[in-house]
């Protein structure tokens, strides 16, 4: 992949959108823009995942109007944040009985487990229509929906796989997972673990902490992400950089 694709905005909206945990969620209460906090996973082509309550102020606006925005701040840690990267999407919000959302978005938070069954708890999904990207001063750009997001031919296959990907490598491949947190990603401590892979990286927890493994390149299939974290444990153990 050349480097200006590497650095293109859509992918580094992406990014952002994967490997933030929490969100801003915007929508409409009678014609005033509100505001609040959710967590969030993204589905295999980077749509955001929410679990929502029939009861919260958010879910009921977005039952009136399904249109929203949700705001990925990709800048803690920074001493200046309005030097670090964030993207607003923008897009619609409908409820999905797909036990798949469902699933994912419980493996990257596990503590939804205990309320994904209650009765007033819904998966939603946000289809984006277009992005608004800060990746740093004079970094800004309107990114719409054909380049935002990634096609289902180009996550298929890899999302009928994961399941399999994530029970071998946690099972057997334990160590290797701690190497790629402790020294490609400079996180402490042990027992992390794959919560999800999908054609741009891997999803990874350790206790309440979240991490973003990015591949090199989008891979489409178990193979490709398979020789992907060969190449990396590769690396990690060498203590290369990527």
């Amino acid at each position: 992949m050349a480097a200006a694709e590497e650095n293109s905005p859509a992918r580094t909206a992406r990014q952002l959108m994967r490997q933030c945990e929490r969100a801003t969620l915007a929508t409409l209460r009678e014609g005033w823009p509100y505001a609040s906090l959710v967590l969030v996973a993204a589905d295999f082509d980077a749509s955001p995942i929410l679990l929502l309550s029939d009861l919260a102020e958010h879910t009921r606006n977005l039952a009136r109007d399904p249109r929203a925005s949700l705001l990925f701040d990709g800048t803690a840690g920074l001493d200046d944040p309005l030097t670090g990267p964030r993207v607003t999407v923008l897009g619609e919000v409908a409820a999905s009985a797909d036990e798949r959302l469902a699933a994912r978005y419980v493996a990257r938070h596990p503590t939804a487990a205990v309320y994904r069954g209650f009765k007033d708890f819904r998966c939603y999904r946000l289809t984006p229509r277009r992005a608004h990207l800060v990746a740093g001063f004079g970094r800004i750009d309107w990114i719409e929906q054909p380049l935002l997001t990634l096609p289902a031919s180009e996550t298929a296959a890899l999302a009928a796989a994961e399941p399999g990907i994530l029970a071998h490598m946690n099972e057997d491949h334990a160590a290797t997972i701690d190497l790629y947190a402790q020294r490609l990603l400079g996180l402490s401590g042990a027992g992390w673990q794959l919560t999800g892979v999908d054609p741009e990286g891997a999803d990874l927890r350790c206790g309440a902490r979240v991490a973003r493994l990015t591949f090199a390149a989008p891979l489409g299939d178990a193979e490709g992400v398979r020789g992907e974290f060969v190449r990396l444990a590769g690396l990690a153990r060498a203590g290369t950089s990527r």
